[in-house]
């Protein structure tokens, strides 16, 4: 065994990562997009799609398969063995088989060929050698091939694996592009966490119901002073029949009542609002609640519906504490 510094050994990975990517650019590119294409339509077709490999390969094909239900396309890990003794069960058609063996001749793989063929499933494969039986009894296949192991004896799966792991992040990519996933559609399968936390959306942090500051139009000044430090929120949203009219800060309040001196006092709301609130919708994401308020210099913002229907109101308050950078 040949010592070789750690510096190396990333190296030797990289180097297969290179060659990888020559290949998506050259003679993989059509084998790649007839993989993506078969993914994207299993999608369509309510199928799912189902990773399967042993050993280190299997651990790859776990983290594949979270990677392709992250980003919008169900899938789910088989453990060869186990669908050896019953797990089979999960496969249905219209399945896609995401099979990964480096050298193509693992057995408990070998074995499932029979019934996948029954089934009708599509099977692609990431495979490091191009003459296997996998290889030849599939669909798609994908190399995975690399100049060398980083292992000293080229035997333990260190620099193929790592190719195989590109290759699944690239394949998930590729789909969700393909099938239009957005950064809203990310937010709805990642609500715990800090990322959960940078995802949020303004209709899980905003005052909604009662909590809502608002007056009619007609209401006296008085009484819009006591809604809005009731509601402590430092505006009062102006409605008629839910709809909004107009907002009143509390900076609008000091600069009437310097304005006007005590003859505010028997004004109304409708005298009193600006009639051009800042507004967003339910379904944004809090980051970009947060970038209007810092783009407007505003501690508020008025939830509305495309009918101006008042939804809720969002405060700076609401936002802080949250991984927004």
């Amino acid at each position: 065994m040949s010592a070789q510094t750690p510096s190396e050994l990333v190296r030797i990975e990289a180097a297969g990562l290179l060659a990888l990517a020559e290949r998506l650019e050259g003679p993989m590119a059509q084998a790649f997009e007839h993989a993506v294409e078969l993914v994207t339509q299993c999608g369509t077709l309510n199928g799912r799609v189902v990773v399967t490999g042993m050993g280190k390969s299997g651990i790859i094909a776990q983290k594949i398969a979270a990677s392709l239900s992250s980003t919008g396309t169900p899938a789910m890990f088989l453990h060869p063995a186990e669908a050896l003794h019953g797990d089979l069960g999960m496969l249905a058609r219209g399945d896609v088989v995401v099979a990964l063996s480096a050298s193509g001749e693992t057995e408990e793989i070998l074995r499932l060929l029979p019934t996948l063929k029954r089934i009708g499933d599509a099977l692609i494969c990431f495979c490091c050698e191009m003459r296997s039986t996998l290889a030849s009894s599939s669909d798609v296949v994908l190399d995975c091939g690399v100049p060398q192991e980083a292992c000293g004896f080229g035997l333990a799966p260190t620099a193929s694996t790592t190719a195989m792991l590109a290759l699944g992040d690239a394949l998930a990519v590729a789909v969700s592009l393909r099938k239009g996933f957005r950064l809203e559609d990310f937010a709805d399968l990642h609500p715990g966490g800090k990322l959960g936390s940078r995802l949020a959306r303004v209709s899980s942090l905003m005052h909604t119901g009662r909590a809502i500051p608002m007056v009619a139009p007609a209401t006296p000044m008085t009484e819009v002073i006591y809604e809005m430090s009731r509601k402590k929120l430092g505006v009062t949203t102006v409605a008629l029949d839910g709809k909004l009219l107009g907002l009143i800060s509390d900076g609008d309040l000091r600069r009437l009542l310097e304005s006007a001196g005590p003859e505010a006092l028997r004004l109304t709301a409708a005298d009193a609002m600006h009639t051009h609130p800042k507004t967003i919708a339910a379904s944004e994401l809090a980051a970009s609640a947060l970038h209007k308020m810092e783009a407007m210099k505003i501690t508020s913002l008025v939830v509305v519906d495309g009918q101006m229907q008042i939804e809720g109101v969002l405060h700076l308050h609401d936002l802080w504490g949250l991984d927004l950078i």
